[in-house]
C-alpha cells in the first residue's frame, strides 16, 4: 500500500510529523511480520494554509509549483516535499505523478485544532481528503483538538493508523473526518460515528462604522442579508470595516481544549487554539451523537463525508421535472 501524508498547517507542522512517525511505525511492523512493505510519502504545503478548504488558485496549462525537499522529524527516512500549493492542489500534484505511482489512500493532518460542524466546508485538512476522493482515492482527515501543553498528537496519530485498514477495506472515494480530543490515549472514552453538528467557528459579523447594524447573531438568511445592507449602504467609495466574532464549535462549559483552557485564537481550520470556558455569540447546543458534542465529552468522533456529487434527493428530481420546461420557455428552449 502507498500512503501519501499531506496537511494544511505545513510540511514542518508537529502533526504532520507525529502521523508519519505513527506511519513509519505501521509499515516497520507489517514488514516484520512477513507482511509487504508498506511506502510513504509526503507532499504538503511548504506553509500554513489553513482555511483553504479544497481550493486549488487559479492554474492553466503549464502552470509550475514551486517545491522543496524537506524533512520530517523523527521521519527523516520517508520521501518528504513542501511545494508552494494548497492542500488540496498537493494532493492532485502527488496522486498524478509529480512524486511517483498514484497512492492508495491520502491521510491528511494531524490539524492543531478541530475540523467539525460547518467547519469542514472550509478546512484544508478535509478539502484534502476530499479532493482524494475525486481522483478515486479513499482518504481520511484528522484533527486534534487544541488547548493543552504538550499537545498529545501520538493519540490522534494511533487513532488514525488504527483506521487504516477500515478505510482499505472500504469502497473506493470514501472520505473519513476523525476528530480527536486533546487527551493521552488512555482517557479518551473511546472512537464513535458521529453526525456533522451545525456549529461554526465565525458566529456574527458586524460593522464598525457609521451606521448600526440590525443583525442579531441569531439572524440568518435574508433577514441578516437585508440587516447587513442596512450597515453597508453609503456611497461609492466609502470605506469601514466588519469585525467577525469568532467562538467555539462547542456547547458552552467545554470551551477549552481537552484537559485544559484555551490559548489565545487563531484563524484557519476548526476551532482555532483556543475558544475560552463560557458560552458566547451564537452558542452551540449539545446533541450527544454530534461531532462537536462528542469530543467534548471525550470520545473521538469519526464522521463519513461525501464530496461534491449530484444529489439524489426524489423529491427535488421531481420539482425540477415540474419546472425546468417553464423556466426556460420565456428563452425559446426545451426543459
Amino acid at each position: 500500500m502507498r500512503v501519501l501524508v499531506t496537511n494544511d498547517d505545513g510540511v514542518t507542522a508537529p502533526g504532520l510529523a507525529a502521523l508519519t512517525r505513527a506511519l513509519v511505525k505501521w509499515a516497520d511492523v507489517a514488514a516484520a511480520s512477513g507482511g509487504p512493505r508498506h511506502e510513504i510519502v509526503v507532499v504538503a504545503p511548504s506553509s500554513n494554509f489553513s482555511g483553504a478548504g479544497a481550493a486549488v488558485g487559479s492554474v492553466s496549462d503549464g502552470t509550475k509549483i514551486l517545491y522543496h525537499r524537506a524533512k520530517v522529524s523523527g521521519a527523516e527516512g520517508v520521501e518528504a516535499f513542501g511545494l508552494d500549493a494548497s492542500p488540496a492542489l498537493s494532493v492532485i500534484a502527488g496522486a498524478l505523478g509529480a512524486v511517483g505511482p498514484k497512492p492508495d489512500l491520502v491521510l491528511s493532518g494531524i490539524n492543531h485544532g478541530v475540523n467539525v460542524g460547518r467547519s469542514i466546508l472550509h478546512s484544508g485538512t478535509v478539502g484534502a481528503a476530499l479532493t482524494a476522493s475525486q481522483l478515486g482515492i479513499s482518504a481520511l482527515a484528522v484533527s486534534l483538538r487544541s488547548g493543552t501543553t504538550p499537545e498529545p498528537w501520538e493519540s490522534a496519530a494511533e487513532l488514525a493508523v488504527s483506521l487504516i485498514p477500515l478505510l482499505g477495506r472500504a469502497p473506493a472515494r470514501t472520505v473519513l473526518n476523525l476528530n480527536v480530543p486533546a487527551l493521552p490515549l488512555h482517557e479518551i472514552r473511546g472512537l464513535r460515528w458521529a453526525r456533522v453538528s451545525g456549529a461554526g467557528l465565525i458566529k456574527a459579523a458586524s460593522g464598525a462604522g457609521v451606521f448600526e447594524a440590525p443583525n442579531p447573531p441569531e439572524m440568518e438568511g435574508p433577514a441578516a442579508a437585508e440587516g447587513a445592507h442596512a450597515f453597508m449602504e453609503g456611497g461609492p467609495g466609502q470605506e469601514g470595516e466588519i469585525v467577525l466574532t469568532v467562538g467555539s464549535p462547542f456547547a458552552g462549559g467545554y470551551g477549552g481544549g481537552g484537559r485544559g483552557g484555551g490559548r489565545g485564537g487563531r484563524h484557519g481550520d476548526g476551532e482555532g487554539e483556543g475558544q475560552g470556558a463560557g458560552k458566547g455569540a451564537g452558542e452551540e447546543s449539545e446533541d450527544p451523537t454530534e461531532d462537536a458534542s462528542l469530543v467534548a465529552h471525550g470520545y473521538a468522533a469519526l464522521t463519513a463525508l461525501r464530496g461534491p456529487r449530484a444529489d439524489d434527493d426524489r423529491a427535488l428530481f421531481a420539482l425540477l421535472d415540474e419546472g425546468l420546461a417553464e423556466a426556460v420557455a420565456p428563452l425559446g428552449l426545451a426543459g
